[in-house]
């Protein structure tokens, strides 16, 4: 019977998008608030989507990747995601922008092995967790290199994703060293958690 070892913690992060600066920065402190202090910050660059996002989000839109500096259970993913779906529809109702959509907040994580996104749209290469929320595997580190596949986003393509990616496994692998949290070869105690993600 096989057992079950530790499960390594994450990098969880979330991109944050939208036109209006505020709307981002509402965003950030959220994220700052609820999630804990605020750790690896992508280059914001433009997204474009194919003009997907345009009919409630408007033109103009800009992308960041903003990485939490605690670390967090993976097993948390489609929380994270409904949480910042409960925060999109707080900040429309505020009705600070002419949007029906004036901020689009999508979490994910970096683990050492690949960048994983929460996603509500199922597809034959998404797997369901619960909750109406799907993970995908968006980008893998292998060969020392971020690469992507034939199903990742554009926006997660560019080099400055890779930039963000490669900075959250640094921390992370820096941080399982210090603490002797690899996977490999450590097992789990029945009902213990290694790491805590709300």
């Amino acid at each position: 019977m096989s057992e079950i070892r530790l499960i390594e913690p994450v990098v969880r992060f979330c991109a944050v998008i939208s036109r209006h600066e505020e709307a981002r920065q509402w965003a950030k402190q959220r994220l700052a608030e609820r999630w804990g202090e605020l750790g690896e910050l992508g280059t914001p660059s433009p997204f474009e989507a194919g003009g997907f996002y345009k009919p409630e989000m408007g033109d103009g839109l800009t992308k960041e990747l903003i990485g939490i500096a605690d670390f967090a259970d993976p097993a948390g993913l489609a929380d994270w995601k409904n949480t910042t779906n409960d925060w999109e529809a707080e900040y429309a109702a505020l009705d600070r922008h002419p949007e029906p959509r004036p901020l689009n907040l999508d979490p994910g994580y970096v683990s050492q092995a690949k960048l994983v996104l929460a996603t509500i749209k199922d597809r034959d290469h998404r797997i369901y967790l619960r909750d109406g929320i799907f993970a995908e595997v968006t980008l893998n580190y292998v060969g020392g290199r971020w690469i992507h596949h034939r199903w990742s986003y554009p926006d997660y393509r560019i080099e400055t994703v890779a930039q963000f990616a490669a900075a959250c496994r640094a921390r992370l692998r820096q941080h399982l060293k210090a603490t002797g949290g690899f996977r490999v070869g450590v097992k789990k105690t029945p009902g213990a958690k290694s790491v805590t993600g709300s």
